[in-house]
């Protein structure tokens, strides 16, 4: 397994190849980070998915592109984001225990964020050969956002959608897209007591893949804002599955 630095798109990316030199991958997996994080925060992820399924060696390449905002203006030295947030109101919703309600919201960068992604997948699956049914699109918090954006408006729809910790935006959207879009694998994923991105709102988006068909794995567990064990291991379990592994 090897860690490369390059462009794809217009996006700098570290890809983790399990795959000979020349050989097809059976499945590329992408996966974006959260509000806040490193470029390679979520690269260990690759790691665990191996360990977890050794079957995936010589079988998946793994994506994970750097969101295209610098925070460090901000006091985040490091951090990227794919669109900018408000941080005051967000920490003070946070400490007060409020209530977030996304569904109406449409981010200002969504649109610009979702080009970047459109266009880092179209040149993965010119270079690489790659057909939808052999691409899985994932996220983290706000990089799950924009990877259920992205899997909504692709031309074909991906093998699957993994959404952790994600909450449902731009409602009257992607309730249209989602209804348009036909079969869906989805795999989500969501701390009940998330205090970031609450509870109810993962439900609601959970509702929305249900009401549209898709089909969907939920996964609730006793936790805050991450990524826990058991959904390594359904993530591992659903990329068997994708690569015939």
């Amino acid at each position: 397994m090897q860690v490369i630095e390059r462009t794809l798109g217009e996006l700098d990316c570290r890809v983790v190849d399990t795959v000979a030199d020349g050989a097809a991958p059976a499945v590329v997996m992408v996966i974006c980070h959260g509000f806040g994080a490193p470029a390679t925060d979520l690269v260990p992820v690759a790691a665990d998915l191996l360990r977890v399924a050794p079957a995936l060696a010589g079988r998946v390449r793994f994506v994970f592109p750097a969101a295209p905002l610098s925070l460090a203006e901000v006091g985040m030295p490091g951090g990227r984001a794919w669109w900018h947030l408000d941080l005051q109101r967000l920490t003070a919703a946070i400490e007060r225990g409020e209530f977030r309600d996304q569904r109406a919201k449409i981010p200002e960068g969504l649109p610009e964020a979702r080009q970047l992604l459109y266009g880092l997948v179209e040149e993965i699956m010119q270079e690489w050969d790659l057909t939808a049914d052999r691409l899985v699109l994932a996220g983290f918090s706000q990089g799950s956002m924009l990877a259920t954006d992205v899997a909504l408006r692709l031309a074909e729809p991906p093998a699957a959608l993994c959404a952790w910790s994600s909450t449902l935006l731009c409602e009257q959207q992607w309730r249209e897209l989602a209804a348009a879009r036909g079969p869906l694998r989805v795999l989500q994923s969501h701390g009940r007591s998330d205090s970031i991105l609450p509870f109810a709102a993962a439900e609601w988006l959970r509702d929305l893949f249900d009401e549209a068909g898709f089909a969907v794995e939920f996964l609730e567990f006793p936790g805050d804002h991450t990524i826990p064990a058991e959904a390594i291991q359904r993530t591992a379990s659903l990329l068997q599955d994708v690569a015939g592994a």
